[in-house]
């Protein structure tokens, strides 16, 4: 008969293990709800080589709460717009922009603009620049409102800070009224996008000059090249929109060397400058300055600086009249080396008359016939780029001054012996920063007065003629018959200045 039944008193304690129970032999319907207690299960219960089914309403919520800490999870925190957000935590709502205070323009603070806010700008008394951030993220949004529909007047930049608007290298320029923008931050390569645009004309995208070459210096927000030598003025970026593409300039030529023997003044080198408030700012030009400057393209431009002329030697069979300078050279723009001042009396190894050129060099006199100075403005410009030199007197031993930008040279003063004549003046422009007077003339020699050196870096004439001040394009000074070596000074090397709005 099959055992059905085994009591309790038969069952020694301890005596029903594992191996006494085959397998599958004891199912959930042979136990009675209650039979078997805590106190009959052992403390701990290996399951290692078992699965465990639970219902699906085993485990409840009140079983886990408090139980599992985030940090015990494989992912404990999302990521939104590019930020890290913890489980349990809270951000803004995506794509919401908050709204800011308007901002009042008062023509010298920006403002640094942060993702997810918006702006109403008032530019009623001034203009005004937006700064964008300077390292953002995908999906980061800034909006902007011309609160006072006056953008028209006091335009808003906005200043990209090293991304790309639109894909472009350049700030951008709101010039329209009423206008409204949103732009959203996507990648390195096209940076900020405008993704909602209302009474925008064209987006002024604003590009200004970018160059090198000469030695640069900057006054406010504009950038000065100065070249003493020859080189290139480099442009790798030309201006657009608000930036503009024109370049002011300043080109002297090289003076003209002094004559020997109470010769002539050497006259001033080609003087040509422009002056183009939007270009340049405001500053001090010279009383000839034209109002147009020079539009320029990304491409290089070679610059010549003239050398001053020789002065007139004593030695027979040499140039005793002074030699003219070289020519100055900028894009468009050559300034006209200063005419070499004229021989003294006697000399067979020269001119009597002073040479033409930028501005013309002294004349002198032959056996009681005085000469005339040499032609300025040579070949012509417009505004004038020099004047004419002066001439000698009729008495012996008398040259003329050279002529400067500002004046013609002086005409030598007759006496027994002559007076040379003084240099003509030059101007003062403050291009580069600094009030600087270029461009005088040389003065003439005689026996018994020299004449002065024009203001300018023109040279004074005498034993020895004085060289004209270098880069500045002024004349050499005439040498006198006695004492002294009675040879004339050199010319001043030329000089070109560029400027520009940079920012």
């Amino acid at each position: 008969m099959a055992l059905t039944k085994v009591t309790k008193s038969g069952i020694t304690d301890n005596a029903i293990d594992a191996d006494k129970l085959e397998d599958g032999t004891i199912v959930a319907a042979d136990i009675a709800p209650g039979t078997i207690t805590d106190a009959k299960l052992s403390s701990t219960l290996d399951l290692s080589s078992k699965t465990v089914t639970l219902p699906n309403t085993s485990v409840t919520n009140a079983m886990l709460a408090g139980s599992i800490a985030n940090a015990k999870l494989a992912n404990s925190s999302i990521t939104i717009n590019g930020t890290s957000v913890s489980l349990g935590g809270s951000i803004t709502g995506i794509g919401k922009v908050s709204w800011q205070s308007v901002v009042t323009a008062d023509g010298s603070t920006a403002t640094s603009a942060t993702a997810g806010y918006g702006y109403f700008i008032d530019t009623t008394s001034a203009a005004h620049t937006l700064t964008l951030p300077g390292s953002p993220s995908a999906g980061d949004t800034i909006a902007i409102k011309d609160y006072a529909a006056t953008f028209g007047t006091n335009a808003l930049t906005i200043g990209r800070n090293g991304n790309n608007i639109q894909g472009i290298a350049n700030d951008s320029l709101i010039n329209t009224n009423r206008a409204s923008v949103v732009l959203v931050y996507i990648d390195a390569t096209k940076g900020w996008l405008y993704t909602n645009e209302s009474n925008v004309a064209d987006l002024g995208f604003t590009s200004y000059i970018t160059a090198t070459g000469g030695t640069v210096t900057t006054s406010g927000n504009y950038k000065i090249h100065t070249f003493t030598g020859d080189g290139c003025f480099a442009v790798s970026v030309a201006g657009a929109g608000a930036g503009p593409s024109v370049v002011d300039y300043l080109v002297i030529a090289g003076g003209g060397g002094g004559g020997r023997d109470d010769g002539g003044g050497g006259g001033a080198g080609g003087y040509r400058e422009s002056h183009s408030t939007p270009v340049s700012g405001c500053y001090t030009a010279s009383p000839v300055a034209t109002s147009t400057g020079i539009t320029v393209t990304a491409t290089t431009y070679p610059v010549t600086v003239g050398a001053g002329g020789a002065g007139g030697v004593l030695s027979p069979g040499a140039a005793n009249s002074g030699q003219p300078g070289s020519n100055s050279v900028f894009s468009t723009i050559t300034s006209t080396a200063g005419g070499g001042g004229a021989r003294g009396s006697c000399n067979p190894w020269g001119s009597n008359s002073g040479g033409p050129g930028g501005s013309g060099g002294g004349g002198t006199r032959d056996n009681g016939t005085p000469y005339c100075g040499g032609t300025g403005n040579t070949p012509p410009t417009s505004p004038s780029q020099g004047n004419p030199g002066g001439t000698a007197a009729p008495a012996p031993n008398g040259g003329g001054g050279g002529g400067g930008i500002g004046s013609a040279g002086s005409n030598a003063t007759a006496s027994t012996y002559g007076i040379g004549g003084p240099g003509g003046n030059g101007v003062t422009s403050s291009i580069n920063g600094t009030p600087t007077t270029r461009a005088g003339g040389g003065g003439g020699g005689g026996n018994c007065g020299v004449g002065s050196g024009g203001p300018g870096g023109g040279g004074s004439a005498g034993p020895t003629g004085t060289a004209g001040t270098a880069n500045t394009g002024g004349g050499g000074g005439g040498g006198r018959t006695n004492p002294g070596a009675r040879c004339g000074g050199a010319g001043g090397k030329g000089i070109v200045i560029i400027r520009y709005k940079y920012q």
